[in-house]
């Protein structure tokens, strides 16, 4: 069985199973976004023609899936992928009808103020959401009782409890694993501002498991994929997931 073949998983994401892998390896911007958000969304009660705001939708693999497997419209919005880029992802889906893409920061939305049901956010939040002010600026967005949800890299325990990043991930990462926070610290970050009520945080079970099934799955299928993503597979290889996985938060605005 190739690495590719072992991206199909209806045992523990029977959504994300009945799509391609192959599509969504040439999407690829990180780990699959797809197994991040079918967890997520458990904890989430994403319904039928609910407006949701996919921030840092990169390409758009996690934008078709919120469309076509909940039914909401979904605005789409990236800084690194172009609006033109990721409608035709959409177009090519056959969502163009119900997902817009948005060329936007995260720290600049160009949208209402309480425009949105649900803000969804999947491998990007670490770029942009630890700030203190971030959070408090971000629900602006969200209508009373509105939905947000945040898949992140992780860590099990705080850099500043273990005093120093652990070289297994420095040498891959560097100073960006300062950014990995543990499920519970997202808790308190959020439920200080007494703007949300988290209702659920938790790390991902086996999260540096499929982290690293699909990276061994994007190495095999590139064709200079062995050298680029060799050293995130030594990275999980050697954390056996002691240190590594994702944090899964959702919270409702008070």
């Amino acid at each position: 069985m190739t690495a590719l073949d072992q991206l199909v998983r209806p045992d523990r994401y029977p959504r994300s199973s009945r799509y391609d892998p192959a599509w969504l390896l040439r999407l690829d911007m990180g780990p699959n976004p797809l197994w991040l958000l079918e967890d997520l969304a458990r904890d989430l009660d994403l319904r039928p023609g609910m407006r949701v705001l996919d921030l840092g939708s990169g390409k758009g693999a996690t934008s078709v899936f919120l469309a076509r497997e909940y039914g909401v419209h979904v605005v789409a919005a990236d800084w690194w992928v172009g609006a033109e880029e990721a409608a035709a992802v959409f177009a090519e889906a056959g969502v163009s009808d119900r997902v817009d893409a948005v060329r936007a920061e995260a720290h600049v939305l160009p949208f209402e103020e309480e425009s949105f049901d649900a803000i969804v956010s999947v491998d990007a939040f670490e770029y942009f959401g630890t700030a203190d002010s971030y959070l408090p600026y971000l629900v602006r967005f969200l209508r009373p009782g509105g939905q947000l949800g945040m898949a992140t890299p992780a860590m099990t325990r705080e850099i500043r409890e273990l005093g120093a990043i652990p070289a297994h991930i420095k040498k891959v990462v560097g100073w960006e694993a300062i950014a990995w926070h543990t499920a519970q610290w997202w808790r308190f970050h959020w439920e200080i501002t007494e703007l949300v009520t988290v209702t659920s945080a938790r790390p991902q079970q086996d999260g540096w498991r499929d982290w690293l099934l699909w990276t061994r799955a994007v190495a095999e299928a590139q064709p200079d994929g062995q050298a680029s993503h060799q050293p995130v597979i030594d990275m999980l290889t050697a954390d056996n997931g002691e240190l590594l996985t994702f944090a899964l938060v959702t919270a409702r605005k008070n």
